[in-house]
């Protein structure tokens, strides 16, 4: 997998953002100047087929695999799977605790991943995404990292191609188009995920840095807490202005390590090479 990597030579960043849209609480900014040391990043996120082929070279069961459960978008659960749901998000309804729902189910029980082998694997907590990391020999990014890779080389732009969400009149990433949580026109080409490498790429040949799944980061949410709760970034198809515009490049938001859900994957990061 690692030839496959975007060997990337670090540098100094603008890391954060003073957009006035920022979400509160979400300690995006100050800018700071911030150094990366060389890594190197894969160009895409995780896909459902390199996940099975950890998954049978390595008998590995997720955590949602392992619970017996996990969460799926409220529009995607057939009314037939009524008796397979647990009940919503406290704070987010349309998330709902579905039975059986996993990265081979992704929407429960009768769903399955043909004809998305090329999509990024869903439904993975970080522990799973630590595991894959372990045995490929690489690790999450650390978000200082995953932010200067997204940002591909745009220091201070708004998204990974510019300041403009569509530039040219052209979509660029796969978000929530419409109205949320009960319309979405997909005008962008999908209403879930769409391929690992569907939009063009930034400029360091990174795909999807912003929309389409949710990132793991290498590092917690905060460096003032010692529990469980990660950083993720990236925003994801579900992602929309009215409540939750994460898809800029600056935007983060947290989950505890044992979470799962549709719309959550990772990319893998390795060190300098040697």
């Amino acid at each position: 997998m690692r030839k496959n990597a975007k060997q990337l030579p670090g540098g100094c960043f603008a890391m954060g953002t003073a957009d006035a849209d920022a979400n509160r609480g979400d300690a995006e900014g100050p800018i700071r100047r911030v150094h990366v040391e060389s890594f190197a990043i894969m160009p895409t996120t995780v896909t459902n087929t390199q996940f099975a082929t950890f998954v049978k070279r390595t008998g590995y069961r997720t955590t949602a695999e392992q619970a017996g459960w996990s969460y799926v978008f409220a529009g995607f659960v057939q009314p037939d799977l009524a008796e397979h749901v647990r009940g919503s998000a406290a704070e987010a309804p349309w998330w709902l605790g579905v039975d059986g729902a996993c990265w081979r189910h992704p929407e429960g029980p009768g769903s399955n991943i043909t004809g998305r082998s090329n999509h990024p694997v869903v439904h993975v907590s970080r522990y799973d995404a630590l595991a894959y990391c372990a045995w490929v020999g690489g690790r999450l990014p650390a978000e200082p990292e995953w932010e200067y890779a997204a940002r591909g080389g745009l220091d201070g732009a708004r998204y990974p191609w510019g300041d403009e969400l569509n530039p040219g009149g052209r979509y660029a990433c796969n978000i929530w188009r419409g109205r949320f949580p009960d319309l979405n026109t997909a005008e962008d080409g999908w209403r879930s995920t769409c391929p690992v490498d569907a939009f063009p790429p930034n400029g360091y040949g990174l795909y999807n840095t912003v929309g389409n799944v949710w990132e793991w980061s290498g590092d917690r949410w905060s460096a003032e807490t010692s529990d469980e709760v990660y950083a993720m970034r990236g925003g994801s198809y579900l992602c929309h202005a009215s409540y939750c515009n994460r898809y800029r490049v600056a935007a983060r938001t947290r989950n505890e390590a044992s979470s799962s859900a549709g719309n959550l994957g990772f990319r893998v990061a390795f060190d300098a090479a040697r």
